[in-house]
């Protein structure tokens, strides 16, 4: 009985974390910095997976984050280059374990991602759910112009 009321009260505290009012993620634009471009994100030591892809109205980096709150991820945009980053902290409980095989990273990431030319870097959108980063920018509308050619 003792365990059907432990796994009974760890449902009753994720409904109430879902009711938990949504945070947002804050995003830093830097296009025109006049500036040298920091370079600290070039110290992380992880490297963070992602899948870049485009839709027909956006560009989009996608990027699984575990062990990571909302709150430490920091998106930014420096001289056309979409960066996040972030730190995983390794538990104090795993610090006195011996291992057989330790293979997750504890430790600052990042990603670095050149941005298309046709993008709104102002219009920069993400979302975090169930440990999935979503970082959405729309794309500028650019009209093609046909160039006539003339004949020597």
């Amino acid at each position: 009985m003792a365990l059907f009321k432990k796994i009974k009260s760890n449902i009753v505290e994720e409904k109430e974390e879902k009711k938990k009012p949504k945070k947002e993620i804050k995003i830093k634009v830097d296009e025109k910095s006049e500036k040298k471009p920091s370079s600290d994100w070039l110290q992380s030591k992880g490297q963070l997976a992602a899948d870049i892809y485009e839709t027909d109205d956006a560009f989009c980096v996608q990027a699984p984050i575990a062990g990571v709150s909302q709150e430490d991820i920091e998106i930014f945009v420096e001289n056309n280059m979409l960066i996040i980053k972030s730190e995983r902290k390794e538990p104090e409980s795993t610090k006195q374990k011996k291992y057989f095989y330790k293979e997750c990273y504890w430790g600052p990431f990042s990603r670095q991602t050149i941005l298309p030319e046709d993008v709104d870097t102002q219009k920069i959108k993400a979302s975090f759910k169930k440990g999935l980063l979503l970082v959405s920018i729309p794309k500028t509308k650019t009209e093609r112009k046909k160039i006539a050619i003339e004949i020597g």
